[in-house]
């Protein structure tokens, strides 16, 4: 005699959404304490015009005191530090994704930079470094004239 088993497909859903839900609550109760005191690196992006580099790094929340830029070395450096909002008790945040505490990133720039002209500005959340080109490196256009009486006889 065999025995007929009934098929429940979704018998165990329940309990594995309960396992998935354990799961992320204790990855983001982690995670969420874990986030204030790790260190983070602003997005930046990096383009070249005819006379200059220009970098551009994405510091929201970061107060401007807050922020050091240097050119050492041929090196740029960009240091700063995103404070965690105390104005809020951390009892009352729901979700921390955003990362806090102190950054640096560091570019290699070319010799072609002149490093005394060197300027920054800081808006809307937005640091912009202009780094401009020696009058040497940049690109020159040179007319070229055509004699009339060389066309090849």
């Amino acid at each position: 005699m065999s025995t007929i088993a009934r098929l429940e497909p979704f018998r165990g859903i329940s309990t594995l959404q309960d396992q998935f839900n354990r799961l992320f609550n204790e990855s983001f109760r982690n995670h969420a304490e874990e986030s204030a005191l790790t260190t983070w690196a602003p997005a930046v992006d990096i383009y070249e015009t005819p006379n200059e580099l220009v970098v551009k790094a994405d510091l929201p929340d970061v107060n401007e005191k807050d922020i050091d830029v240097r050119v050492e070395n041929n090196l740029l450096t960009i240091r700063g530090e995103r404070k965690f909002e105390k104005s809020v008790s951390e009892e009352n945040f729901l979700r921390v994704e955003r990362t806090y505490g102190a950054f640096s990133r560091s570019f290699s720039l070319p010799n072609t930079v002149n490093a005394e002209a060197i300027g920054a500005e800081y808006k809307n959340g937005v640091l912009t470094v202009t780094l401009p080109k020696r009058e040497e490196s940049k690109p020159r256009q040179v007319k070229v004239t055509v004699n009339a009486a060389s066309n090849g006889k």
